[in-house]
């Protein structure tokens, strides 16, 4: 029996976002001032891992970067841990369930010091990301360093990066590091989307 506060699959685009953001803006947003990943302070912060990892949460941000991504002609979903990890895996989950597969991995941020000493992780022994079209996801991207560290890292294994796919863009320089690597970016969110209000 279906949940009473699940939405049926067919619910517009704009009012799934609208629900997302609405959930963002209560489980991972947040205002004080915080040192980021970059090493830049700020006085607001998204923490999307309360986000990624709520049931609604995680079904909403799969099913809109899904949509967002299915006419990429996509082999593979990843990015750097710890972020990239659980949107991967519900994106992958997701494609299966709609009949247009993408596989998953992610990147180490550092390759294990034992076994088998990869930097990326997820593909069965065989597999490889020689030739693949591959989209790189995000939680929140502020100047794109984490992201082009797994950039770094699958054209390293011979894939070939479509795009780089963030849930938030906090607009402060990604797209201009991106545009100057030469690769396409995208986001579902823009912070200032949240800074209002």
């Amino acid at each position: 029996m279906r949940h009473p506060n699940v939405p049926e699959s067919n619910v517009s685009k704009s009012a799934a976002r609208a629900r997302l953001a609405e959930i963002i803006r209560k489980r991972s947003f947040g205002r004080g001032e915080i040192t980021l990943a970059s090493g830049r302070k700020s006085d607001f912060y998204f923490n999307l891992k309360p986000t990624m990892l709520d049931p609604e949460g995680a079904a909403l941000l799969a099913e809109l970067t899904y949509e967002a991504l299915k006419d990429d002609n996509l082999d593979f979903v990843g990015g750097l841990e710890m972020g990239a990890v659980p949107l991967a895996g519900a994106i992958a989950q997701l494609s299966w369930i709609k009949g247009h597969p993408i596989a998953a991995f992610f990147v180490r941020k550092k390759p294990k010091e034992h076994g088998a000493k990869l930097a990326v992780e997820g593909l069965a022994k065989g597999e490889s990301l020689q030739g693949k079209r591959i989209v790189i996801v995000e939680d929140v991207t502020t100047t794109g360093g984490s992201a082009l560290k797994a950039v770094e890292a699958v054209r390293e294994a011979g894939g070939v990066i479509a795009l780089v796919f963030t849930m938030v863009d906090r607009e402060e320089g990604a797209t201009e590091a991106f545009a100057e690597a030469g690769l396409p970016f995208r986001s579902l969110y823009k912070a200032g989307e949240f800074l209002k209000g």
